[in-house]
């Protein structure tokens, strides 16, 4: 049975009856208009700007069109790779012979993003309502790119991109240097600004210490049981070789503890 593009659609919330698909080439220059294409150099607002101006003959673009456009750029004879899936919040200026339309590129498909790959057997046709677009094939999620680790002393990482970081093949480079370490860490509830100091230490390091919230959000402590995760933020206070006496890593958590009050005032029970 071949994949098509209805069920990604909707389980990134989009209906494929209530949004238009477009599949821009790479033009230098449009004959018929003289308004300047896009290439392969374009830059994300280039494409979003080339993408908010459109023709003002109703044959060549709905009068009203839908509020989800989901843009492909075109790779090949009937190939189409995501750009991005875009917000129309309306027409802002028409001057009889071009409109243009206040576009925000939104989070929805964000994680396919120059991954996706559909096939678009209709080479005349650069705009489809969403329900053809819908059936036409997946033929390719490609491996998302790898994004380089900044870095123990500036890793900072809400709930939702720990998650990823522990799920994603693009951050197995973070979970390698993740797992090449103990160390003392740092949670702070930005709700409250309230903080839990943590370590890892003997045979746990911060990458499995960490998966264990990633997880369920408390990893295990009785402190954080019952509290909300979603707003947690985590980062490293500082980083040990695995090595190091367990002793060490205590001394280090509980400095930390004392440093920044989070037994008096924040999660720490001891």
């Amino acid at each position: 049975m071949t994949l098509t593009l209805d069920p990604i659609l909707r389980s990134a919330g989009i209906d494929p009856a209530s949004a238009q698909a477009i599949r821009h080439a790479y033009v230098p220059v449009h004959e018929d208009t003289g308004l300047r294409g896009i290439g392969p150099d374009s830059t994300d607002d280039e494409i979003l700007t080339y993408t908010s101006q459109q023709s003002a003959r109703s044959r060549a673009f709905p009068t009203s069109p839908p509020r989800t456009w989901v843009v492909f750029i075109r790779e090949g004879g009937d190939r189409a790779r995501l750009w991005a899936v875009v917000e129309n919040r309306g027409e802002v200026a028409n001057d009889g012979a071009l409109r243009t339309f206040d576009l925000v590129v939104t989070d929805q498909m964000a994680d396919l993003r120059d991954r996706l790959v559909i096939g678009w057997p209709s080479p005349r046709a650069w705009r489809l309502n969403g329900q053809t677009a819908a059936r036409y094939p997946v033929l390719e999620i490609a491996d998302a790119r790898p994004v380089p680790f900044p870095g123990f002393d500036r890793l900072v990482l809400d709930y939702a991109q720990l998650q990823a970081v522990m799920r994603e093949h693009r951050y197995a480079a973070w979970r390698t240097a993740l797992e090449s370490v103990a160390g003392v860490y740092l949670i702070t509830d930005l709700r409250d600004g309230r903080q839990y100091v943590g370590k890892a230490d003997g045979q746990e390091s911060i990458r499995q210490r960490w998966s264990a919230y990633a997880a369920n959000g408390h990893g295990g402590n009785l402190e954080l049981r019952g509290v909300d995760p979603s707003a947690f933020q985590f980062s490293l206070l500082r980083v040990f070789d695995p090595a190091t006496p367990t002793r060490d890593v205590d001394a280090a958590e509980s400095h930390f503890k004392v440093a920044l009050g989070t037994r008096a005032h924040g999660l720490n029970r001891n």
